[in-house]
């Protein structure tokens, strides 16, 4: 009986731990945000030109982290920058909705204009996994611009 009891103490106790590792390879809501913070002063520091370079390189761990990746929209909804799809940017993409049927592009649009920043659900394809998710994007607006990244749940 004692080790039946060991054997299923030792087996939840790897339940957990691979549960605490699955959980670590995707990125949390604080390092979503503190992107969003790190690209939004590169823009203001270094001038959009530059820092969109920055975010559409996949080797810059500062904007690529895990299944963590910075875009970037106009208020109309074009793609400026995208860290993770660079056959985004430059098309107008304020329409584009989710296998669910949600305008995630416009809402986001809308929260940057309304509210300044917030976040936004939708779903989308996770980088790291390939299939589409559950993913809640944090925007924060720029000017006439929104800067984003996101989490998958």
């Amino acid at each position: 009986m004692r080790a039946l009891f060991g054997i299923a103490a030792f087996s939840l106790s790897l339940l957990a731990t691979s549960g605490a590792a699955l959980a670590a390879d995707k990125g949390s809501a604080d390092e979503a945000v503190a992107m969003v913070k790190r690209a939004v002063a590169l823009i203001k520091s270094d001038g959009k030109e530059k820092a969109f370079a920055a975010i559409s390189d996949p080797a810059n761990t500062a904007f690529h982290d895990r299944d963590l990746y910075i875009y970037v929209y106009d208020l109309n909804g074009v793609a400026l920058a995208h860290g993770n799809n660079p056959k985004m940017v430059g098309k107008p993409l304020i329409g584009l909705k989710d296998n669910e049927g949600k305008a995630m592009i416009k809402e986001m649009v809308d929260t940057a204009k309304n509210k300044g920043k917030g976040w936004v659900d939708f779903k989308w394809p996770n980088p790291v996994t390939k299939a589409v998710e559950s993913k809640s994007g944090y925007v924060e607006r720029v000017d006439d611009i929104l800067v984003g990244s996101g989490i998958y749940k």
